[in-house]
């Protein structure tokens, strides 16, 4: 793998992770968050917020070696052969344990949990040597969208210390939606394009108020997110790009009738002007 000689700090990311074939078949969207990693300069160690792990407080996983958690079922064969063999960094873990607690986030760590398919199947596009090492950190879906910010800003100091944020989730993400569409021939409700393209608006236009309050704001906010958990690692990716971030629409498409499949990168001010450039892997957004 080749990586760019950009300069630091690092932007956040938020990739989407799809439906658990998106493994399988990762298509434009897979090809955007590849090109976009590619175009970045090597992380010392990765930070994924996955919309997978959720738990009461902050918890950063310490395992040496984390597993690739199969956390599905009902599959096809092929997809539970796979692995993403990344090593983790206790040392790294450490720094952001402890970064985290000096923005005083209560945190926990995790010796043993590994990275499960919201984790390793956008890195496997994105890093497929494995050659850089993952740190796990868990997402508090009961906080909303007001903790996701607050703990992706816990994290910005990283950014300048060659950490890469991640946060893997979906732009919209209802699993009834998708059996009604797929029992009706495939179409894909107006909400999945309006909820999205409201979301870019906004991100555009870094206006964090109504960001935090979207399912007030939002056209369709509940019906695109019934349950959250998919798009707060949105959040905390924006957050971890630090105070008048600029986002970059690195692609934007629909996976199964009604999985938004959009990508950003969130651009640190301190960045500098020419830094978007090279993480803007596809900002003329295609459907997929």
């Amino acid at each position: 793998m080749t990586f760019a000689s950009t300069p630091i700090p690092l932007p956040s990311l938020f990739v989407p992770h799809g439906a658990p074939t998106f493994a399988l078949r990762p298509g434009a969207a897979g090809a955007a968050i590849g090109a976009a990693a590619q175009a970045l300069p090597r992380p010392r160690a990765i930070v994924i917020v996955s919309a997978h792990w959720d738990t009461a407080v902050p918890t950063v996983g310490f395992a040496a070696r984390p597993e690739t958690i199969h956390d599905f079922a009902g599959f096809p064969d092929a997809l539970y052969a796979l692995r993403y063999p990344a090593s983790g960094c206790p040392e790294a873990a450490q720094e952001v344990l402890a970064t985290l607690e000096a923005a005083g986030l209560p945190a926990m760590r995790d010796a043993g949990r590994g990275l499960d398919h919201g984790a390793w199947t956008p890195l496997r596009l994105m890093f497929p040597e494995a050659d850089v090492p993952v740190i796990p950190l868990s997402l508090q879906s009961r906080g909303g969208p007001a903790q996701a910010w607050r703990l992706g800003r816990a994290l910005a100091p990283l950014a300048a210390r060659g950490f890469l944020v991640v946060g893997s989730g979906n732009v919209t993400h209802n699993l009834r939606d998708y059996q009604l569409a797929w029992r009706d021939g495939g179409a894909t409700p107006g909400y999945v394009r309006e909820f999205s393209e409201w979301l870019a608006a906004r991100l555009a236009a870094n206006d964090i108020d109504a960001l935090l309050d979207y399912r007030r704001h939002a056209p369709a906010a509940a019906r695109a997110q019934p349950s959250e958990e998919h798009l707060l690692p949105l959040f905390v990716a924006l957050g971890a790009a630090g105070a008048d971030a600029r986002s970059r629409r690195l692609h934007a498409g629909i996976d199964d009738y009604v999985i938004a499949m959009d990508a950003y990168a969130f651009l640190p001010a301190a960045a500098g002007a020419g830094a978007g450039d090279d993480t803007d892997a596809n900002t003329d957004a295609t459907q997929s």
